[in-house]
């Protein structure tokens, strides 16, 4: 089910393609941001930056408006356009542009050392462009909260990956997910 590629900069991923349409992802990132907000990472992960954000409380509203899913902090937010958008009235979107703005790939992913071996979990999102749009770093067993080494790795940290595999692919736990014996990156 997964497919392997090979990212330049990113190493080995297997990649798990997700349902696009604006009511999945909607449920998804819902189920991600209201549940699990205090756990998580996100920003952008490209070539060059990568933006390692941590909720500073949970969302005081998660909405959907004219395509586009807000997650709202208070101090702050984010808008990600991952359903048909339109415009208004006044300023009505062309469908290019609606096409290119909306998320045409979403993604699980699972990164991989040399040894085939999973050491990093995470869910993306591209727009009509293949331009990431959103990254969320899922816990990591071999990370603290803080994104420090742990002495040992904490195999609940992977309750996340294993709700969303069951939830969104219906797939089960996959003992892969804890052959690593420690963290790397590319």
């Amino acid at each position: 089910m997964p497919e392997r590629v090979e990212e330049p900069g990113m190493g080995v991923l297997e990649v798990f393609p997700l349902d696009t349409s604006e009511d999945f992802l909607f449920g998804l990132c819902k189920d991600i941001f209201e549940n699990y907000w205090s756990s998580i990472r996100f920003g952008v992960l490209i070539q060059g930056a990568v933006w390692e954000i941590s909720a500073p409380n949970a969302p005081t509203r998660i909405s959907l408006y004219d395509g586009y899913l807000t997650v709202d902090f208070d101090a702050w937010h984010f808008h990600v356009c991952i359903g048909q958008h339109k415009g208004n009235r006044n300023d009505p979107v062309t469908p290019e542009l609606a096409a290119w703005r909306r998320t045409r790939r979403a993604e699980l992913y699972r990164h991989l050392d040399d040894a085939d071996a999973p050491v990093s979990w995470g869910l993306r999102l591209f727009n009509g462009k293949d331009e990431q749009q959103l990254t969320v770093f899922l816990p990591n067993p071999f990370l603290s909260d803080e994104l420090k080494p742990l002495p040992e790795p904490d195999w609940t940290r992977l309750n996340l990956w294993n709700h969303l595999r069951q939830s969104r692919l219906g797939l089960q736990q996959d003992p892969k997910d804890r052959s690593a014996k420690r963290f790397s990156h590319a």
